[in-house]
């Protein structure tokens, strides 16, 4: 990540995780109850795949909610990613290829997704 307070608003403000300043970076409390350290890098290029995934109940309501926070959750474009729809959905429950999964990108261009659950 290369900008700590669009973190902290992004993970704490619009994905709703605790989020506590530590040794320069952010302490985010999971929904499981673990913690993840994450910390300011010069120079950050984000990840080439998804770095986090949260379990959602109802992947449509939070693909709206994310969508409704400014969150752009259609990333994948290309005819042969994973089938989206036009929220970004690839609706795996639906064609027997896995589970509901969206995904989207934190402020620092690492991707993230929600799989519903």
């Amino acid at each position: 990540m290369s900008d700590v307070d669009a973190a902290r608003a992004f993970y704490g403000g619009v994905i709703g995780l605790g989020v506590e300043d530590s040794m320069g970076g952010l302490r985010l409390a999971l929904p499981s109850g673990q913690g993840v350290f994450v910390y300011p890098k010069d120079e950050h290029e984000p990840a080439s795949f998804t770095i986090l995934n949260f379990v959602v109940p109802d992947i449509g309501a939070a693909v709206d909610d994310l969508n409704a926070a400014g969150v752009v959750t259609k990333i994948y474009d290309e005819p042969h990613s994973f089938g989206t729809d036009e929220r970004g959905i690839a609706w795996g429950s639906r064609s027997g290829q896995g589970p509901d999964i969206c995904w989207f990108r934190d402020p620092a261009g690492n991707v993230l997704s929600i799989i519903g659950a």
